[in-house]
């Protein structure tokens, strides 16, 4: 990589991440793996810096990098919520942690979960979402309504007790 390359992949990684970190969490629910992923998809869109800079757009390939590895990782472990907080802090420091909406989001398994930040968050269509999971169009229309039907399951739940917050 010559200087001139060293100095834009620099200035994207300073420019975007941000809000490659922001995506890592939605994706994630949690800081720490979304650190994770998006450290793993830099290291992987540096090696490719010269090839994705001219031909692609290099922040979509680390999101797509992102979501492929966050599927992944599902299939390799258990699920687990890995925290450096004690339990005792409330979910006021937090603004998404522990809020009744977070929660059920976060009860989705981890391609639902996927696809739905892809769709709503991402505005992504079916097409470019399986392109990005590397799944067909017809698993993520199942995997969007699986999801979104669990969701629809728990809005009383949720209605409840966003009622008696207040």
């Amino acid at each position: 990589m010559d200087v001139q390359d060293e100095e834009l992949f620099e200035r994207f990684v300073a420019d975007r991440v941000d809000v490659l970190l922001r995506y890592g969490y939605v994706l994630t629910g949690n800081p720490h793996d979304a650190a994770d992923l998006v450290q793993e998809a830099l290291v992987r869109l540096r090696g490719a810096w010269e090839r994705v800079r001219r031909k692609h757009d290099p922040e979509a390939y680390v999101k797509t990098t992102m979501s492929r590895l966050h599927v992944n990782a599902w299939r390799l472990r258990r699920r687990e919520h890995v925290t450096a907080e004690p339990p005792d802090r409330t979910w006021r420091d937090r603004p998404y942690e522990g809020s009744p909406l977070w929660d059920t989001l976060a009860r989705l398994p981890r391609r639902q979960r996927a696809v739905l930040v892809l769709r709503y968050y991402e505005q992504l269509s079916d097409a470019e979402i399986a392109v990005v999971l590397g799944i067909s169009r017809g698993t993520v229309r199942s995997q969007a309504s699986r999801a979104l039907d669990k969701l629809r399951g728990d809005v009383p739940a949720i209605v409840e007790s966003l009622g008696s917050v207040t």
